[in-house]
Parts: C-alpha cells; structure tokens; sequence
C-alpha cells in the first residue's frame, strides 16, 4: 500500500466535489488519485485564504474539538458494532489506545474552552467503521490529516501558553499516524519533512465526508455512548 489515495476513501464523490469548490474542478479531478496528504495534493490545494481570514484561538481549538470528537467517536463507534473485537489483537490495542487518546484530547480541549466550547455536532460513518478494512482505511487517512492540521494551525496560535500543550498533542498524533501506517504495511515515515495543512482546507474535506451531520440520521444502529 503505497498510499492512502482520496478516491479510495470517496466512493460518492462527496470530497472530491468540496476540493473543487476549493482549488476548481480541473485540480479536484487530478487530486482524485493523489495521495491523500501527498506533495501534489498539498501543492494543488495551496491557494491563497480569503480576504479577511485572520482566525481567532478560540476558532483554532473549536475547530480542533470538533476534529477530535470525530475522531473519538470514529473509534468509540466501532468498538461498539464489534469491528474491533473482530481484528488481530495487535490491531485490537492499536484501535484501543488511538480511541482512548481522541477521548482524552477530546476532555483536555473542552477544558481549555470552558463555557467557549462549541456543542457536539451528530456523527454518521455510515459504513467507513463497520469492517476492518474500511476501519483501518479511514483511521490511516484521519491520523494523517490530524498530522497535517495541526502543522498548520499551531504556528496561528497567539496564546503562547497553548503553544506547548499544542505541540503535544502534535507528536502524540504523529506517532498515531505512523502506528496506522505501520498496521497497513505502509511506511511509517514516507517523507523526510511533513507539509501543514491549512484550517480552511481541512473544514472543506471533514465537512464533504458528510461524517458530521446536522442531526441524527434515522438508523436502526446504536450510536457511540461517548462523542464529547
């Protein structure tokens, strides 16, 4: 597995379609076999932000906490449907640990926002938790875009104190993302430097996953005790 590409993880076509209210639609259909978070993607993807795009702290970590429910609620969801229990146990503690992780950042987030703190939107994976393959597809693909997010945004933090605890959380979810990788059978370092991602650009592809949704979709399937 050479790399995570978007048209692995975009069966309707739904990120392809918010890369190309971004960067165009002669871009987005190039970008659809580019490795997601790859130099062509990244190099593509870099257009200028828009006039008077100066962001808040309080909209960095918002923005962060949302990311983080979506990714613990990821995890929490499918130990819930039993996916988890159904992997090897190596795969078991790598989901087990990464779920407990998103949870606790999840908890330290909200504590740093207090009464800022955005409410928790729904989540819906549809079928993404629901085997092992699209499980560990989808979790690859998360653990990297955290990685890039957070390379863009802790730079545009003004608060020097979160500067630190920020940079924390950035190593932590680099190990993250090279433990996915390794699971997978992909190298877990494949570049020499990591190339950021911008807050705008990782809304539009977590907002056309159609992941986070408005309000609960009618489903005969149990959600996630714990989202945050």
């Amino acid at each position: 597995m050479s790399g995570v590409t978007l048209e692995a993880i975009d069966a309707d076509g739904a990120l392809t379609e918010a890369i190309a209210s971004l960067a165009g639609s002669t871009r987005a259909g190039f970008l659809r076999t580019a490795a997601l978070g790859g130099a062509a993607m990244l190099s593509a993807l870099a257009s200028p932000p828009s006039a008077g795009a100066a962001i808040t702290d309080v909209q960095i970590l918002n923005f962060g906490l949302r990311f983080e429910r979506l990714q613990a609620s990821f995890y929490t969801q499918a130990d819930e449907l039993g996916t988890i229990a159904k992997m090897s146990r190596a795969k078991q503690t790598w989901a087990h640990t990464l779920g407990a992780h998103e949870r606790a950042h999840v908890r330290i987030i909200k504590q740093v926002l207090g009464r800022k703190a955005e409410p928790r939107p729904f989540f819906d994976f549809g079928a993404a938790n629901e085997t092992d393959a699209a499980f560990t597809r989808t979790a690859v693909a998360m653990e990297d875009l955290t990685v890039a997010l957070l390379g863009g945004v802790v730079p545009r933090v003004r608060d020097r104190s979160l500067v630190a605890a920020l940079f924390g959380l950035l190593t932590v979810e680099a190990r993250h993302a090279a433990w996915a990788r390794h699971i997978v059978g992909t190298a877990p370092v494949p570049r020499a430097f990591d190339e950021p991602r911008t807050l705008h650009d990782v809304r539009g592809v977590v907002a056309r996953t159609r992941f986070v949704s408005q309000r609960p979709k009618t489903s005969s399937r149990r959600g996630p005790r714990f989202t945050g």
